[in-house]
């Protein structure tokens, strides 16, 4: 609430009180949701990234996902039932933030790779309101990306 009323100082303050407090034995879906979150704070886009590669490395190490054509399965801390569910529907989110990260760095290849995921990991979503918001993000994103119009090929 505090980043949306406008205050990114004390919203971070508050995150990174809260991400000292659950430490790397925290829930992974814990972990991943206060990392995605905590990147939205941030003033630095190099600390941006950062903060959404620690999202996705949660996420990735507990859950089975899909991505580029294969399931990928790396566990640290299996994340189960409503969390790992919970977690499943964040991949296309992280992948798509990950991409806009490396956009407004100047990194095109790799923002291009991260749209790839997104569309992969949207893709497997239930047809519904988040997934078709996902898509059409995915595709804004991608016509920035590319400036001409042009989708990335996958």
């Amino acid at each position: 609430m505090l980043h949306r009323a406008g205050d990114r100082e004390e919203a971070r303050n508050r995150l990174a009180g809260l991400w000292q407090e659950i430490g790397p034995e925290g829930g992974a879906f814990h972990r991943c949701a206060l990392a995605h979150y905590m990147a939205d704070t941030q003033d630095d886009p190099r600390d941006e990234l950062a903060w959404d590669l620690r999202a996705l490395e949660a996420a990735e190490g507990s859950v089975e996902h899909g991505g580029e054509g294969r399931a990928e399965r790396r566990v640290t801390e299996p994340a189960e039932g409503a969390d790992a569910e919970a977690l499943r529907a964040f991949f296309p989110s992280l992948h798509l933030n990950l991409a806009a990260d490396y956009v407004t760095l100047g990194r095109p290849a790799d923002a291009r790779a991260q749209l790839l995921r997104a569309r992969a990991s949207a893709d497997g979503l239930a047809d519904g309101e988040y997934r078709q918001g996902l898509k059409e993000a995915i595709d804004r994103l991608a016509v920035r990306l590319d400036g001409d119009g042009q989708r990335p090929r996958g």
